[in-house]
């Protein structure tokens, strides 16, 4: 699979890692699992529901999440916001 990052989302990721630069290798981490193999249990990926039903997410941490558009067909993932859970549902 593909990681994909549009400028919103980079935007978004240096602003998170502002102000959490403690989670720089975790995510580094998540990355190169969603990358291998996306349904990693570790992950937590799950599909998200309501009017974000076309996304899903990852966990990070308990608090924060990576919210992600899947594209199995073409192969590519699409990063779409980083943050808290309150903050990306």
């Amino acid at each position: 699979m593909r990681l994909a990052k549009d400028k919103i989302y980079l935007k978004r990721e240096i602003k998170f890692f502002k102000k959490h630069p403690d989670l720089v290798n975790k995510y580094g981490n998540v990355l190169k699992k969603l990358e291998n193999d996306p349904l990693e249990p570790s992950l937590k990926l799950h599909k998200l529901q309501g009017n974000l039903e076309k996304f899903h997410a990852v966990r990070l941490t308990y608090e924060y999440r990576i919210v992600l558009v899947l594209m199995i067909i073409d192969e590519k993932i699409i990063l779409v916001d980083i943050g808290t859970h309150d903050d990306v549902y």
